[in-house]
């Protein structure tokens, strides 16, 4: 665990100094939009659909005859640049997606993580032009000549991986289903299919996009890895509602209950505290067993999976 603990470490510190120098090549965004963007996207956070980028890239590099130690590593600088980007477009749409959440037409919440959400911050024009600016700038990153080596054709199935687990058929389809439900009870096939549209379709692109920087990735690794982020996406989904109803405000850093004070159909609402456990284990189960193409073996993603039952925020 100490392993993975340095690779969250390093992970964090990689995509973090990537962000601030994307913003740093932006700063002529008029107006108090790039102040806003860097408020809603530099203010910490998991860095969890990172890490997941940067893991499966370097999982596969490995395999392909790059045995470098550690993402930091030397020899392993230039791949994991070409990762720094491709992490930096998911942070970039996360944060979007966060800050359109929160606004009062949509969530309406006051905190996220641990501060003002940004259209309490700013004004709720300035945090949905900046919210806009960080999903367009996304995919500007995917297009540049900081792929490195990345192929084209591979470039070309980033991009619309990134629109899916973003767009319609991702985070918001899965938004509007979540609004259409408000108030009304879904049945669980109906709630796991919005949440793997809502919260699921990001992470399932972002273990993609990590696989799809390594040219020489088989398709049955990129299937590997996208059936892995879909069991995923849907654990990490139960744990967020099994914490709504468990761990306190100063712990989420945002307030804990609102799903309930809202209606929202949660799968602690639908299955109570237990039920809603046992859905967990069991999709915490399929996501360490869609991993065997991947020779993980008790290694990265295995500590990724338990990182994401384990986690208290």
């Amino acid at each position: 665990m100490s392993d993975f603990s340095a690779f969250w470490s390093q992970s964090r510190e990689r995509v973090e100094a990537a962000l601030e120098s994307v913003f740093s090549a932006h700063d002529e965004t008029p107006g108090r939009t790039g102040s806003a963007m860097r408020y809603a996207t530099l203010n910490g956070g998991k860095r969890f659909r990172a890490m997941l980028v940067y893991g499966a890239g370097m999982t596969l590099q490995r395999q392909f005859g790059d045995h470098a130690p550690g993402i930091n590593a030397p020899d392993n600088e230039e791949q994991a640049g070409t990762l720094d980007v491709i992490a930096s477009a998911v942070e970039m749409v996360h944060a979007y997606s966060l800050v359109h959440d929160d606004l009062p037409a949509m969530d309406d919440d006051d905190l996220r993580r641990g501060r003002p959400t940004c259209h309490r911050a700013f004004d709720e024009a300035t945090a949905i032009l900046a919210g806009d600016a960080l999903l367009t700038l996304a995919f500007e990153l995917l297009a540049s000549d900081d792929l490195g080596a990345v192929l084209p054709e591979r470039r070309l199935m980033m991009v619309r991986q990134l629109s899916m687990g973003a767009g319609a058929s991702g985070m918001v389809g899965g938004q509007s289903l979540d609004i259409d439900a408000t108030g009304k009870e879904l049945d669980l096939d109906q709630l796991m299919q919005m949440h793997r549209m809502k919260t699921g379709a990001l992470i399932r692109s972002s273990c993609v996009l990590g696989g799809l920087a390594v040219n020489n990735a088989s398709l049955e690794q990129i299937r590997a890895l996208e059936d892995y982020g879909d069991a995923l996406g849907m654990t990490f989904q139960i744990v967020d509602d099994i914490l709504d109803v468990t761990a306190d405000s100063d712990t989420l850093g945002k307030a804990s209950g609102a799903d309930s004070r809202m209606e929202k159909n949660t799968f602690v609402s639908l299955l109570g505290l237990e039920g809603a456990t046992k859905e967990r284990d069991r999709w915490h189960q399929k996501a360490l067993e869609s991993i065997a193409p991947l020779g993980d073996n008790d290694g990265l993603f295995h500590h990724l999976a338990n990182f994401a039952v384990a986690r208290s925020y």
